[in-house]
């Protein structure tokens, strides 16, 4: 199976430890850099896993697919782009697996997370919060976790009309702390807020070693398959 990595960063390198593992593995990586044979280089593989950043990301996608190259992404901060990735990927039958985190631990924080808003929902004067704290290299703030966390609130929640950041939130908003400190793999968590007590479910993530399985669990689901795809197909809990 050859594996095009598109962008080597830290999470690149971690996939890359992990797929240096498995005997049936050809890897190629391919930086942000972009030499004369990158596209030869990516057309020959059978899936890419792309982790670059919200400017790159984009493009990236619609070179895959282009090239009829299936790709995961788990770039975050390009979803303002969505219906037009979606749009190249059906115009070229081509094949996404997007996700905003793809550690397990975190699909289940994230049904939790759901289940708790559903059953706060006839108690409205639990109010909702939402924090982040991600290392100080993460340029997409909120994370992309934080917004899938948002919006499933959202989901169970009507009293609320959006999210936004801490500073920018409006009272029917659900606001957002997003937080920068060295050397943080990520932490979430979504917080209820009563007038006697609070209700926290907390996420924290000890590495990158997680995220990078769970991104190659889902280049190996993509075989053979075509359309766009969530963790959700993957982990159908």
């Amino acid at each position: 199976m050859k594996i095009a990595l598109i962008g080597y960063g830290k999470m690149g390198k971690t996939i890359h430890t992990l797929l240096e593992k498995q005997a049936d593995v050809e890897v190629f990586i391919l930086e942000k850099e972009r030499p004369s044979n990158w596209e030869a280089l990516l057309a020959q593989c059978d899936v890419a896993i792309e982790f670059t950043s919200p400017d790159t990301a984009v493009g990236n996608l619609l070179d895959c697919f282009r090239l009829g190259v299936p790709v995961v992404t788990g770039s975050t901060g390009w979803m303002g782009d969505y219906e037009r990735v979606k749009q190249a990927c059906e115009s070229h039958q081509g094949t996404l697996f997007y996700a905003s985190n793809f550690s397990l631990g975190v699909q289940l924080f994230n049904r939790v997370n759901r289940y708790a808003a559903r059953l706060l929902a006839s108690f409205p004067e639990y109010k909702i919060s939402i924090e982040e704290i991600h290392h100080i290299h993460k340029k997409d703030k909120p994370s992309g976790t934080a917004v899938t966390l948002a919006q499933e609130i959202l989901d169970e929640r009507p009293d609320y009309q959006g999210f936004a950041l801490n500073e920018e939130a409006s009272a029917s908003q659900i606001p957002i702390n997003a937080v920068r400190e060295a050397d943080v793999f990520g932490i979430h968590s979504s917080v209820f807020t009563g007038p006697t007590d609070e209700i926290a479910i907390i996420h924290t993530a000890f590495g990158r070693e997680g995220f990078a399985a769970g991104a190659i669990t889902a280049a190996r689901f993509l075989q053979g398959k075509k359309g766009i795809f969530t963790m959700n197909d993957l982990l159908p809990l």
